[in-house]
């Protein structure tokens, strides 16, 4: 049996490991540091910082065991093709945007039922950025066959968060946790899809039709979604995806050149570098 998918984890994931598995042990010997590592809406002002170390603070063990799991593994893939401060960089905005947007849901919830516990509620966890990691699977190796759960990697963010949505039915504190994989998936995307500079091409985001927002759902809803998202996507970032190609010389009588996709490049070099990394080494051990 290969052991490849028990090595190659980054020194950067491993570290963060550690101040996930550490923050938990934090609170697990000071039950009191709660109050000022977790995100309590009530306590954010003055104390700003939980906004950042919320994210990094898990409460409960099995929520440690699987934010590292999902850490190491995931950022397996998505470091070496990032790169580290790339890496790190979508980790600190994701985590502190998606606390921000929890801040607001969880006080806009208190105004509007008056009931205090959105207020004193302690929110943390490493899940949003994990949805984030999510979106930059189905970004890089969307038609990746998952062999456990027999589909492609595309449906991988939408699948979590269904399921995150169908299990709050069922759960008390869904406030705890279901806005903050809501934001990490959204905010995870927004990044990739407008923020993230693209070194070989000098721009920012995927304008790919494969990585819209509608790409999350299914077939038969994307004729609905679509003209909304557009809408949206014109208020964040004007015609310029429809036009950047063209500014940079990658169509030819309105056709794109073929292999002149630098977003498709990068994917091609995705799966090398995968099939190399994972699949080749795998034979050589068996």
């Amino acid at each position: 049996m290969s052991m490849n998918m028990y090595t190659g984890f980054t020194r950067l994931c491993k570290g963060l490991a550690v101040v996930l598995v550490g923050g938990h042990i934090i609170v697990q010997i000071l039950p009191s540091a709660l109050s000022y590592l977790a995100l309590i809406p009530a306590k954010t002002i003055p104390f700003a910082w939980n906004l950042i170390t919320a994210g990094y603070t898990e409460q409960t063990v099995y929520g440690a065991i699987i934010s590292t799991i999902g850490l190491i593994y995931l950022g397996k893939l998505l470091e070496p093709i990032w790169g580290s401060r790339e890496f790190l960089k979508f980790i600190f905005i994701v985590n502190f945007l998606t606390s921000v947007f929890v801040f607001i849901t969880t006080i806009s919830l208190y105004y509007i039922t008056r009931l205090e516990i959105y207020l004193y509620m302690p929110i943390s966890g490493f899940q949003g950025v994990l949805c984030g990691f999510l979106v930059g699977i189905k970004q890089i190796m969307p038609d990746q066959e998952l062999a456990i759960l027999k589909l492609k990697a595309k449906w991988l963010p939408s699948l979590a968060l269904l399921f995150s949505i169908a299990i709050s039915f069922f759960t008390a504190d869904s406030v705890s946790y279901l806005p903050t994989i809501v934001f990490g998936t959204y905010l995870g995307w927004i990044y990739l899809r407008y923020w993230q500079k693209k070194p070989e091409t000098k721009l920012k985001g995927d304008p790919s039709d494969e990585f819209s927002f509608s790409s999350f759902f299914p077939e038969f809803l994307r004729p609905v979604i679509d003209p909304i998202a557009t809408v949206f996507e014109r208020m964040l970032c004007g015609r310029r995806f429809e036009t950047s190609n063209e500014e940079r010389g990658y169509t030819l009588g309105g056709s794109m050149l073929p292999g002149s996709d630098p977003i498709e490049a990068s994917r091609r070099r995705f799966y090398a570098w995968f099939t190399y990394k994972f699949q080749g080494k795998r034979c050589q051990s068996t």
